[in-house]
């Protein structure tokens, strides 16, 4: 039946193109308007994007051949107990699951656009009982069993240009699917890292608190001796109670940290298992190759790219709305009712071609084209200013490893220095050389120099994993 349906179509006259010459002018005609034109990456500078760590004028050499941008997440944080925290965050988290059904629901989207190439096609079935009331009449029963098919003619684009609009939003929907994803490793990672500062941090406390209490002990008895003022005794009992009340505030703030870190695996919080701060090995030579690297690593960048090239479909689709809408729309009826005669059942076939061309829109159409035209510049713009970005953000990560790096120098030998000096004023209060306070501004130096010696450390560990993110993630 449906075969006869699209023959009747076919063979129909007023559907027939007439004359070579037709064709010839419909196709300069759609290569002259380019409805049929490809997305093509506009040209775009990424020189320069990362300045040069060590030089105020240079830009960074980039070598992509060994890049800290390609290694998988497994390989920069190697930590056991750090790698199960990310695979279930990245098993469980919300956000992410959240993005895969959107990218779901794009696949989806686009199949109705792949569809729409396609004829529709209708059935519906209609009876009707009649009758005159008479004596002796008899009802008059009819039936008719319509199917109808429509079909669209893509000659201007139209429909191929909202196919690939729709590709290039699922491509954009992906992309923020891995950036979700990478958030979510540096999430974890930077949680993680922040849980281990802080109980170095502890730590130190601890030890200084056992310091500061042998040095109230100290001075305690050093009254009893009569060789020191109840003042000093009570300046190191401040100072010992001062120790306890900042391990107590670093408590807290481990328990929130967990907390956190628990919420970005979907879990209530709990205490996490960790290893030792001083225990993690982490890349510390990184080749950044800027150029090709934030334009296929960097999902954002890319996503940006994919929403220029859909307002690009966007503009070829307004574009094409100038010319003719046609629509060929066949129908194949079984029915008993053909005007007033009822009979037994016969096919009733037909076949409608028809073409729309806008003339006067009330300035819709035109007003289309100058929307889709400047979304488009804004999304170039958007897209340029991610690659910016992208840069900016490789360049302030390198350049935070590497000063952090150069402090955690310093702190260390301030460390040595002002534990050596504790020990010095210590030695000296004792035999009268030196006074209280001298010996409780040694301890406090020391304190400030080892927890800045695990900030700037903790800075180092949090620059690696900014970079990796900045990067694009790495291989998945």
């Amino acid at each position: 039946m449906m075969k006869r349906l699209f023959n009747s179509i076919s063979n129909h006259k007023s559907l027939q193109w007439r004359g070579g010459g037709v064709g010839l002018c419909l196709c300069l005609l759609l290569s002259s308007c380019g409805l049929y034109n490809k997305y093509e990456r506009p040209d775009v500078n990424t020189a320069g994007l990362v300045r040069d760590v060590q030089n105020d004028v240079d830009t960074l050499v980039t070598n992509t051949d060994e890049n800290f941008g390609n290694l998988p997440w497994r390989e920069v944080f190697t930590d056991p107990q750090l790698q199960v925290l990310i695979e279930k965050a990245l098993a469980n988290n919300t956000d992410l699951a959240n993005a895969a059904l959107n990218v779901k629901m794009m696949e989806d989207m686009l199949k109705v656009a792949k569809l729409a190439f396609l004829p529709s096609v209708a059935i519906a079935p209609s009876g009707t009982i009649s009758r005159v009331m008479t004596d002796g009449a008899s009802a008059s029963k009819t039936y008719q069993l319509p199917i109808s098919a429509s079909w669209t003619v893509d000659l201007f684009g139209n429909i191929l240009a909202q196919k690939r609009s729709a590709q290039m939003q699922l491509l954009a929907t992906k992309d923020y699917q891995v950036v979700v994803q990478t958030k979510i490793v540096s999430g974890v990672a930077n949680l993680y890292y922040t849980l281990m500062m802080l109980d170095e941090q502890l730590a130190i406390l601890t030890d200084m608190e056992q310091l500061t209490k042998d040095t109230w002990d100290m001075m305690k008895l050093q009254m009893q001796l009569g060789r020191a003022r109840s003042t000093s005794v009570q300046s190191a009992e401040a100072s010992y109670y001062k120790i306890q009340a900042q391990a107590i505030d670093l408590k807290q703030q481990i328990r929130e940290v967990e907390n956190s870190l628990s919420l970005l695996m979907n879990e209530a919080g709990h205490r996490i298992d960790r290893g030792s701060f001083y225990g993690q090995t982490l890349p510390e030579k990184f080749a950044a190759g800027v150029g090709i690297q934030l334009l296929s690593n960097r999902a954002d960048v890319h996503a940006a790219e994919m929403a220029l090239a859909q307002c690009f479909y966007d503009v070829e689709e307004a574009r094409s709305r100038f010319y003719p809408n046609i629509n060929i729309t066949g129908t194949a009826m079984f029915t008993n009712n053909l005007g007033a005669v009822v009979n037994p059942g016969k096919w009733l076939l037909s076949a409608v071609g028809s073409l729309t061309q806008p003339i006067f829109q009330h300035g819709q159409i035109v007003a289309g084209l100058k929307v889709a035209k400047a979304k488009q510049e804004q999304a170039y713009n958007t897209w340029q200013n991610a690659i910016l970005k992208a840069g900016n953000e490789v360049s302030n990560a390198l350049l935070a490893y590497n000063s952090n790096n150069e402090k955690s120098l310093l702190d260390q030998k301030q460390v040595d220095v002002l534990t050596q000096n504790v020990e010095d004023t210590r030695q000296l209060y004792t035999s009268k050389g030196s006074s209280y306070l001298e010996v409780l501004q040694a301890q406090s130096s020391l304190l400030n120099a080892r927890i800045s010696k695990v900030t700037d450390d903790f800075s180092k560990m949090q620059a690696v994993v900014n970079l990796y993110q900045a990067l694009g993630g790495g291989s998945k």
